[in-house]
């Protein structure tokens, strides 16, 4: 590194396609717009990769592993006590997956009665399954480690589960190879993904702010959206003007 060069760290969650997908070198929608908003800012961009088990913990890491989290990240209210957002640059919401060889007859979450489904732990998609196990909408919910997603659709393969809940861009991505699994249902929710700070770097929100603004401006965030979200639905994703 050169000396005086500026870094703009950034946490990721991999794999999560097609937001990040490991490398090398690593590849995505938000690795190519986080990149881009570094050098906007005269920065180099590092991604610093999150393990935990939890998503909901990556943001527990600000400001010390690194500086901004961009990771497929959902604003909601609960993640506004942990960190401070940015302006939302993705629209999206939960989609559902289901082996469509062994439970043909489910095409939505209210085909799911007796059934058991699959959620990351930390997700956005905890507290909809929670809400439908509630309701008496599902059997019961099975929650995996952040980085178990790859073991959830191995058991959703093999019948483990009944279906699986998890935003579009992603589940199309990793069912990709996978026949039997298919996105029957999208939009189930409405979403806003943004870039997070720490909770009290007020004066990085504002850069990060200025130079995506910049961005869209010339039309990149537009560019990025057409290459990495072209096969999801969009009724249901899109990018933020």
């Amino acid at each position: 590194m050169a000396v005086g060069e500026r870094v703009l760290r950034v946490g990721s969650a991999l794999p999560d396609p097609p937001f990040e997908i490991p490398g090398p070198p690593a590849s995505g929608l938000d690795v190519d717009w986080m990149r881009a908003v570094a050098a906007e800012l005269g920065a180099r961009y590092q991604l610093v990769g999150y393990d935990g088990d939890d998503f909901e913990g990556i943001f527990a890491r600000l400001g010390e592993r690194y500086d901004a989290v961009a990771s497929g990240a959902t604003v909601t209210d609960h993640r506004r006590t942990l960190a401070r957002w940015c302006r939302p640059y993705l629209r999206s919401g939960q989609s559902l997956v289901v082996n469509t060889d062994r439970t043909p007859d489910v095409h939505a979450t209210g085909d799911l009665a007796g059934l058991v489904l699959g959620v990351q732990e930390g997700n956005t998609s905890e507290p909809v399954a929670r809400r439908l196990h509630a309701e008496g909408g599902v059997a019961g919910v099975r929650v995996y480690p952040y980085e178990g997603i790859l073991d959830a659709l191995d058991d959703l393969d093999a019948g483990r589960i009944g279906g699986f809940m998890k935003l579009e861009p992603v589940m199309r991505r990793l069912t990709e190879e996978r026949p039997s699994l298919a996105v029957v249902q999208t939009g189930i929710t409405t979403e806003l993904i943004a870039v997070a700070v720490a909770s009290g770097d007020a004066a990085l929100a504002a850069e990060l702010d200025r130079a995506q603004d910049a961005l869209r401006a010339r039309g990149t965030l537009a560019e990025l959206g057409a290459r990495w979200l072209a096969d999801s639905d969009p009724a249901a994703t899109a990018v933020c003007p």
